[in-house]
């Protein structure tokens, strides 16, 4: 166990990857619970993330549902920060990855991981603000970046584009994910399903005279768009964009060869 005072003489931290420990846990240490290893703790950091939120989460917290003291936690990792990188990746670890060698279409493989990233973001709203936080460079999150270089490789797009490709996508996904996450648990915060929601708010929205044009302008758009639900409407949203995203990747592709071809 490192002591509080061993923690501030050391110099800033930059990533529990980084650390050069290998992961603590398997059975009793110095009088801790057998049933308790980094594992186990990681998971139900996870659990109470989801449940509570990450502004209430804090060691205490996490020993009061591990049934141990703070201290005890402090013997599988050294500050919260690290236990906050673990649960990152262990999240990460959810994303099923395509493997970019089956011979499956680009497109259709850019889109699973899409459309995985979005999903993480929405299942477990904490993510967003934390992957802004840490290099976010465990083994699960690295997996997951590598897959999509692979994948955006294979667009056939040069390599000095690849990257912003994967900006535009993966950034776009970021956005869209980090919003609806907040969205829901907005709605669930209310009591309120995600239906409710948008017709209390559009109707509030709709009955002042400054937002007129905008509420308008706005009706247009949803009615063009369609879409009997917030959910129908969101997903319409989300491939429509995703279909821009590819079209322009597909044309930066073709554009490029065309240059090549001297044309």
């Amino acid at each position: 166990m490192v002591r509080a005072a061993d923690r501030a003489k050391r110099p800033a931290r930059t990533s529990v990857w980084l650390e050069g420990k290998a992961p603590r846990g398997g059975g009793a240490r110095g009088g801790q619970p057998s049933s308790l290893d980094r594992d186990r703790i990681t998971e139900v950091t996870v659990r109470l993330l989801d449940a509570e939120g990450l502004a209430k989460f804090s060691m205490r917290r996490l020993a009061a549902e591990l049934n141990v003291t703070a201290m005890s936690v402090y013997w599988y990792v050294d500050t919260k920060d690290d236990l906050l990188e673990l649960a990152l990746d262990a999240v990460f670890g959810e994303l099923e990855l395509p493997d970019p060698e089956s011979g499956e279409d680009w497109r259709e493989q850019l889109r699973a991981l899409a459309v995985g990233y979005r999903g993480l973001l929405v299942r477990h709203p904490w993510v967003s603000p934390l992957v802004g936080t840490f290099l976010n460079i465990g083994p699960h999150s690295m997996a997951f970046s590598l897959r999509v270089q692979e994948v955006v490789r294979n667009t056939g797009l040069s390599l000095r584009r690849q990257s912003g490709a994967i900006s535009a996508v993966f950034q776009w996904v970021y956005g869209f994910g980090t919003i609806e996450g907040h969205f829901v648990q907005r709605c669930a915060s209310a009591g309120m399903t995600q239906d409710e929601y948008f017709h209390q708010a559009m109707s509030t929205f709709s009955g002042h005279p400054q937002f007129a044009e905008n509420y308008e302008s706005a009706a247009g758009l949803m009615e063009a768009r369609g879409g009997d639900t917030v959910e129908e409407m969101r997903e319409r949203d989300f491939s429509v964009a995703f279909e821009l995203l590819v079209a322009g990747i597909e044309s930066a592709v073709a554009s490029e060869a065309l240059r090549e071809a001297g044309g």
